[in-house]
């Protein structure tokens, strides 16, 4: 097999016929995103993005274009977050488990992590208020990744209360806010809040690494852009021209992708449940996060079968395992029954 299996980054560029492992939709990006006029030079382009598409997307969010960045992918908006509210060893809370990046991102901009546990894999308000103390930020995501939860609109109203009474910016990202399934989502806004979102999810479109961040904090947003001018200057013009149409599509498009997705998550739920493993049932997102044993083993032993799964370890959820149903229903169908196969003898329920 090679070098040992210690994170998602060992399935890159790696494939297989089953693979449960990928963050990213399988799902055809809208045609129109295509009608593309590519302009005839490419100069550097302005730090905050494209004018059209700044201004497309304050109002989609209802906020002063002041407020808007366009970046290379949700991840650089977080990142750019962090390098301007972080001083050294300032304290960030995230939830655990949490998306595998978000320890990283902290870590590399000097500052410290400090977990508040879920509750049946939702926020703990009264955890939250025992570890928020101190924290410049809190990093919240909903619907969330690895878990598939979504936090209700009133319990996000409390979490901007608690985050506002601790003197704490609310890092919100929702890059998965057109993928909800029963609750809607619920996207705060307020001087403290700054949110993140991607046309990664939406619509299928990661490889293009165009993100933003959007806040009523022009002076955050206005550090941001200085940051940005050092660190990466602008996001590419071209991706922008693309996503700029993406958001010109008809929102048949996103109710079409989301009932398939839900019809996905109905298949993998009800599978991994006749397989007698735990988990709850996912309200958002593509992801799954059922309890094993021996994860670790379950991963390398599956991969060795064609079967590409990733230990809830890397998400700071030990014993368990994170299902992408971002693959075609078939697929899902098939792969739960190897997977049944390998459970069966290796009794890692």
């Amino acid at each position: 097999m090679g070098r040992k299996i210690s994170g998602p980054g060992f399935f890159l560029g790696k494939k297989a016929e089953f693979n449960f492992g990928a963050g990213q939709s399988d799902l055809a990006p809208p045609r129109e995103i295509l009608k593309v006029k590519v302009p005839k030079s490419f100069l550097y382009g302005e730090i905050r993005g494209q004018k059209e598409l700044v201004k497309k997307v304050a109002s989609l969010h209802n906020v002063d274009e002041a407020g808007v960045v366009i970046t290379n992918g949700a991840s650089e908006a977080i990142d750019l977050i962090f390098s301007v509210l972080l001083n050294k060893n300032d304290k960030v809370l995230l939830t655990k488990p949490y998306y595998y990046s978000y320890p990283f991102l902290v870590k590399l901009n000097k500052g410290q992590t400090i977990y508040t546990e879920l509750r049946e894999d939702h926020i703990d308000l009264g955890d939250l208020e025992k570890k928020i103390s101190g924290c410049k930020a809190f990093l919240l995501n909903s619907p969330a990744n690895p878990t598939g939860s979504v936090e209700e609109k009133e319990k996000i109203r409390e979490i901007q209360k608690i985050c506002k009474k601790n003197n704490a910016f609310l890092v919100f990202d929702e890059v998965y806010s057109e993928l909800t399934y029963e609750k809607g989502h619920y996207s705060p806004k307020e001087e403290n809040v700054i949110s993140v979102n991607s046309f990664s999810k939406t619509f299928a479109l990661c490889g293009l690494r165009v993100g933003y961040l959007y806040t009523e904090n022009k002076e955050i947003a206005k550090e941001v852009i200085e940051h940005k001018t050092h660190k990466s200057m602008n996001t590419s013009t071209l991706s922008q021209l693309v996503a700029l149409n993406a958001l010109k599509v008809p929102r048949q498009y996103i109710e079409k992708n989301k009932k398939i997705f839900k019809e996905r998550r109905d298949i993998i739920y009800d599978g991994l449940k006749e397989l007698g493993l735990k988990c709850a049932k996912p309200e958002g997102a593509f992801y799954i996060l059922p309890h094993v044993k021996n994860p670790q083993k379950v991963v390398e032993d599956l991969y060795k079968e064609n079967v590409i799964l990733y230990n809830g370890k890397w998400f700071g959820a030990p014993n368990r395992i994170r299902l992408s149903y971002a693959i075609d229903k078939e697929k899902i169908k098939d792969g739960l029954k190897k997977i049944k196969k390998y459970l069966e003898v290796e009794k890692c329920k």
